[in-house]
């Protein structure tokens, strides 16, 4: 079997949690390599509801290795509530299921601090994070100024890079963003608890995942948020702040990219996003609302309302493209049932001519006229079908559509969250 990385080929929310979910089986070590809390995967075994936000999707899975990759930001705080609700909840959570790259950064209080900040003051210009210090600690990391796993669990280690970073993060978020400054005493007595709970988990994950693939076993790379909210390739400056495409693997993980054998894209049969930033295809008004409310579009992180829009076939092509994706898991076509017609934007219009290529700046993208075809929609609930023939035809019209203008094959198609609701038409694994 093939070592996969599986990414969100829209805005994320794509269901990238329940298709890893899905395919965890076939491997043997399932590794998350970027982002931090403000992730949600939500996945259903039967009756239970499981949200995960730092643990790997494979996590729920018996006899499978977990690993939170050096390219993923923890929150020790919240990470260790994760691990407890887990386990209370009857799942294996603990150091023989589950690994933490000792080089993972850390989410501090002054990181958090410094996010809210930043967006209560920056009003209509707000990139719209999730206040979860995300984007502050991968910039302290870029800056040689963050606090590793390694550090978290070594007092002495903690002390001294609190020290060398503290007052000049407090300076910052006092004198510049007007917020209060962060003590370090209290901060050192509650990390230094939240290390010595994390350390029986912290290894060297990078030869952890190396010496495993020499020895056979096979990977599964889980990416969070998705290909357009990518850093360098995304809707710049509305995006997240790490490698959501499949890029991010090796840095993430520390695994040769040679090792990668196959890239694996999660979209849904709509689109949607979360917060603020370009949306070519969003609808607005009654529609909007008809498909945010059948597809239950609110995050699972923070709750907030979707933003929902018709199919993109042009970024879906263009992020398939720049990530190397090979095959599509297709979520959500149930919630598409009862719409009479269905568009499909095949490609973009700006200032009357067609475009190319998929715009680099999101003032271009915000002026943008989709090109759309329009297909018939289908009135079944189809949420319980098993095969691919027993989809209605216009179901089948419009995934042979989407194949089409996307130029990427359909691997699986899923018609609600539980783990039997899915049609494979191709196989993945061989």
């Amino acid at each position: 079997m093939p070592n996969v990385v599986v990414i969100g080929a829209q805005w994320g929310d794509e269901g990238k949690g329940r298709i890893v979910d899905l395919i965890s089986e076939k491997v043997d070590i399932v590794v998350r390599y970027q982002g931090g809390n403000n992730a949600g995967h939500t996945i259903v075994i039967g009756k239970e509801k499981v949200v995960l936000h730092h643990l790997p999707s494979g996590i729920l899975r018996d006899g499978k290795l977990s690993v939170i990759g050096n390219g993923v930001v923890i929150d020790p705080k919240v990470l260790l509530q994760e691990i407890k609700e887990l386990i209370e909840a009857g799942h294996t959570a603990d150091e023989t299921n589950l690994k933490i790259s000792d080089r993972t950064h850390v989410i501090m209080p002054y990181h958090r601090a410094i996010d809210l900040a930043r967006e209560s003051m920056n009003g209509k210009g707000k990139i719209g994070t999730t206040g979860r210090g995300i984007g502050p600690v991968y910039e302290d990391k870029a800056a040689r100024r963050g606090i590793k796993l390694a550090d978290l669990i070594d007092p002495d280690a903690l002390s001294n890079r609190l020290k060398e970073v503290l007052d000049e993060r407090n300076a910052y978020l006092t004198k510049v963003l007007g917020g209060d400054p962060i003590e370090f005493e209290e901060i050192f007595n509650e990390y230094s608890k939240y290390g010595e709970e994390l350390k029986k988990f912290s290894c060297d994950a990078s030869k952890l995942l190396n010496d495993s693939i020499s020895e056979g076993q096979n990977i599964l790379f889980e990416g969070a948020q998705g290909a357009l909210l990518d850093i360098d390739f995304g809707t710049y400056p509305y995006v997240t702040s790490s490698s959501a495409g499949s890029g991010g693997a090796s840095p993430g993980t520390g695994v040769s990219p040679t090792a990668v054998d196959t890239v694996l894209g999660i979209a849904k049969a709509y689109t949607t996003r979360v917060g603020e930033g370009p949306f070519p295809t969003e609808i607005s008004g009654e529609l909007g609302e008809k498909l945010r409310q059948a597809g239950g579009e609110f995050g699972a992180t923070t709750g907030r309302p979707r933003r929902c829009g018709w199919f993109d076939a042009f970024a879906l092509k263009y992020a398939a493209q720049i990530n190397g994706i090979s095959s599509i898991a297709l979520t959500k076509l149930d919630v598409l049932s009862g719409f009479d017609k269905l568009n499909i934007c095949v490609g973009y219009k700006y200032k009357g001519a067609e475009l190319s290529s998929f715009p680099s700046t999101s003032h271009v993208l915000d002026e943008i006229e989709p090109i759309y075809e329009e297909m018939e929609g289908w009135g079944e609930d189809i949420s319980d079908a098993k095969e691919l023939s027993e989809l209605p035809a216009q179901a089948r019209k419009y995934l042979e559509k989407l194949e089409e203008v996307t130029g990427v094959r359909i691997y699986t198609v899923s018609l609600g969250p539980s783990r039997e609701k899915i049609i494979f038409l191709h196989e993945l694994f061989s």
